[in-house]
């Protein structure tokens, strides 16, 4: 494993982490208790020190999970959380992945971090996201004077949002790194959906000595970029990929057989040559695949460590995404601010 720290700070984040929404969820599976402690466990053992959860996965349950796994490693883990969502007053009618309302008072803020530390069993939070903000909430400078004062008080030692939850959200992005310089910024970015990730992060300018760092999810695509769907495929009953239009399907398979005819070889997966292509981005702190079971877990956890992709990769990839691939779709149904809008008055 090898590891990258994040900006005008000590912490240092293996390049792959771990997401708690696949074991607390319900969304891609169901676990016991003990089943995903070891699961984290194990991850643990192969070099995986990032653990991001969020207090409304499971309505706290994540983070339930993450004290249980370790309750004697403190020191040895950064632990990243996620406030927003008013589970509270909501969780009893959230199905799925419906959104619930969201919260980003000051006083709903600050008692959600300290429901947060009293179920991670914590006295600090490593990195706080700020869970899906939108427009509002970029230009809130109370909330943002909020995690400074966290970060006084030694509550949190870094903080920034997280975008989504779906694909878009660019001038969210772009405007928050540039008016509020966080230290990290989660969103959504991989080799079949570049766009905006990339533009996410091209926008982000640098200001004073701090450099936003970028945490990606969604790296596969879904799991696309796993390499295992095939036309037969057929997701669960409870699976948020059985409400995709198959064309989904179809033209991503068509699109991944172009990747493995150059990117897979004895010595990397597909998925790994995913993760090596995110990683070749100094700017991005840390990928985190959707971990389902222990070979998901360690083939990506010796993602780092595979060859890493070469120019010559690098460019026919981009290539292909300028190019879709060579395959006609309907364009992605972007959610959020798509269209420059004016910056916050200084």
């Amino acid at each position: 494993m090898k590891f990258r720290t994040l900006p005008d700070t000590d912490i240092s984040c293996s390049e792959i982490g771990f997401g708690l929404w696949t074991v607390s969820t319900g969304w891609w599976g169901k676990y016991t208790d003990g089943e995903a402690v070891a699961l984290m466990q194990r991850a643990f053992d192969l070099g995986i020190n990032f653990f991001d959860a969020a207090d409304t996965y499971g309505n706290g349950k994540s983070e339930d999970l993450l004290a249980m796994a370790f309750p004697n490693n403190r020191d040895d883990l950064v632990i990243s959380t996620k406030v927003g969502y008013n589970f509270y007053d909501h969780g009893e009618g959230r199905r799925g992945q419906r959104e619930i309302p969201q919260d980003f008072s000051p006083a709903f803020i600050r008692t959600a971090v300290e429901n947060a530390l009293r179920r991670l069993k914590t006295d600090r939070i490593d990195v706080l996201h700020l869970h899906n903000v939108k427009m509002d909430q970029v230009h809130d400078d109370t909330l943002w004077k909020l995690m400074d004062d966290l970060m006084a008080e030694g509550k949190v030692l870094s903080y920034g949002p997280a975008l989504g939850p779906a694909i878009g959200w660019l001038y969210e992005g772009a405007n928050c790194v540039q008016e509020r310089n966080p230290h990290i910024l989660q969103h959504i970015y991989n080799m079949l959906e570049p766009y905006p990730g990339r533009a996410i992060m091209d926008q982000g300018l640098e200001k004073g000595e701090r450099r936003t760092r970028y945490i990606i999810r969604v790296t596969h695509s879904s799991g696309m970029l796993e390499g295992h769907y095939t036309e037969d495929t057929v997701f669960g009953e409870n699976d948020h990929r059985r409400h995709r239009p198959r064309t989904w399907l179809l033209n991503g398979i068509k699109k991944v057989d172009q990747l493995k005819e150059f990117l897979v070889t004895p010595e990397r997966t597909l998925g790994q040559a995913a993760l090596q292509w995110l990683l070749h981005d100094e700017r991005i702190a840390v990928c985190l695949p959707n971990i389902y079971e222990e070979g998901h877990l360690k083939e990506f956890a010796e993602a780092p460590d595979c060859p890493p992709l070469n120019d010559e990769q690098m460019a026919r990839i981009a290539e292909l995404q300028e190019a879709n691939f060579g395959i006609e779709e309907d364009p992605c149904n972007f959610k959020g601010t798509m269209e420059r809008p004016e910056l916050a008055e200084a």
